[in-house]
């Protein structure tokens, strides 16, 4: 089962309104942040730890993902404690746009996805997945097309 390693606060940093909302109210952005996670994922079989820097004040409720707060470390030492802790890693996706903790995860055999792509993906889920059934209708289109010698547009 993949798992998604979550640098909270470096997605945080990528996306405008929550940077915005961050400077004004730390936890309402790490809440926001968490509640877009857990809509993106509510459909998929996927496990998924957001870290972020800091104690924790508020828990904050989350039903797809476990929120781990670094406490008097770095959350990029705590992920790179939990990718230590991980026997397989390539099941790991570590979502950063650090560039220290992205060659660490590369290097322990973990996909890498930067925190502005997963940003994108979080803001519009359902826009990701009417574009993989466009983009697989496309490829059927095409394919009849291929089959019964019709020229391509």
């Amino acid at each position: 089962m993949n798992h998604y390693i979550i640098d909270g606060n470096n997605v945080i940093g990528k996306i405008a309104s929550l940077k915005k909302l961050q400077q004004k109210d730390k936890q309402g952005s790490r809440e926001k942040l968490v509640f877009m996670i857990d809509n993106f994922l509510h459909d998929k079989k996927v496990k998924c730890t957001i870290h972020f820097d800091g104690f924790e004040q508020v828990p904050i409720k989350a039903n797809q993902c476990q929120v781990i707060y670094s406490n008097n470390k770095t959350a990029d030492d705590k992920i790179k404690i939990q990718i230590e802790q991980t026997k397989n890693r390539k099941n790991l996706t570590v979502v950063t746009s650090d560039n220290n903790l992205k060659e660490f995860a590369r290097v322990c055999s973990c996909e890498v996805l930067k925190s502005e792509d997963f940003g994108m993906m979080i803001r519009n889920p359902r826009t990701n997945d009417e574009q993989k059934i466009i983009d697989e209708m496309q490829k059927n289109v095409n394919e009849f097309r291929k089959l019964f010698g019709a020229d391509e547009d």
